[in-house]
């Protein structure tokens, strides 16, 4: 006769294969289904409690999608004005060194309007921590073309495709940060699968450990696709991120000194 099995034990330590983290707030992840911002902040929040390091963290969310993390997040978060968040993370950490600092921002924040802070803090050579989601459009305001729209790429402000004659070609500003000396680690991440995930997981590793080492400023790209903004399902916005972003903004390692 089997043995009847009951839920305490199938929930037993030895049993647990994965649990969300303790970093996380009980509040329900309002993000359109399918989208890669909660895969993200799972990571982030998984290498602080994993680090030991949340009581000693500061993130730094501006305005668009991003600046939600702080209602996720239960660790100490400051909002930012519009494209602000490496100038605000600059001043925090100049004043409080010992602090792991972060800015978690949006494409069409980070090189757009913050394009001038951004850049700056990473000549500076600050030592903090960019996570920079890259979806190639205005996700929260209304789908608008952002600086990283892919030639052709339809959007709300270009809705017969993104034409580089009169509006410009997308802006690869993660290879541009590259180039500059502040920085110490620069990489092109995604979240679309098991494999993509743990690889991006140990990006963000990598970032925090190189600021606890005082290697300079570390900048992660994640990118993620935006099913509401591109008008389409969550598995066709998956392919047509893998056919169309990564060929433009190939997935790996840029700059690792």
């Amino acid at each position: 006769m089997e043995e009847n099995i009951t839920l305490e034990d199938i929930i037993r330590p030895e049993n647990l294969v994965f649990q969300k983290t303790k970093l996380f707030t009980e509040k329900p992840l309002s993000y359109c289904p399918g989208c890669g911002h909660g895969v993200i902040h799972r990571l982030v929040l998984e290498v602080l409690e994993e680090m030991g390091i949340s009581e000693q963290t500061i993130g730094v969310a501006p305005v668009g999608c991003s600046v939600l993390a702080y209602e996720f997040m239960d660790i100490d978060m400051q909002q930012a004005a519009h494209g602000r968040a490496p100038a605000v993370a600059t001043g925090i950490k100049r004043v409080f060194p010992e602090k792991f600092v972060f800015t978690y921002q949006g494409d069409g924040d980070l090189a757009a309007i913050g394009t001038a802070e951004t850049i700056h803090a990473c000549n500076r050579g600050e030592n903090i921590t960019i996570i920079f989601v890259n979806n190639g459009i205005y996700g929260m305001t209304g789908g608008q073309m952002a600086p990283t729209t892919l030639p052709g790429m339809r959007a709300s402000t270009c809705p017969y495709g993104r034409d580089v004659k009169s509006m410009g070609h997308p802006l690869k500003i993660t290879e541009l940060i590259a180039q500059l000396p502040g920085t110490s680690f620069v990489t092109r991440q995604a979240v679309h699968t098991p494999g993509n995930v743990r690889k991006a997981k140990k990006a963000i590793l990598k970032a925090f450990q190189n600021q606890k080492e005082k290697k300079g400023l570390s900048f992660v790209e994640v990118v993620s696709n935006c099913n509401s903004g591109w008008k389409v399902s969550p598995v066709q916005a998956n392919k047509w991120m893998v056919e169309n972003m990564f060929p433009f903004y190939p997935l790996g390692d840029i700059k690792d000194v």
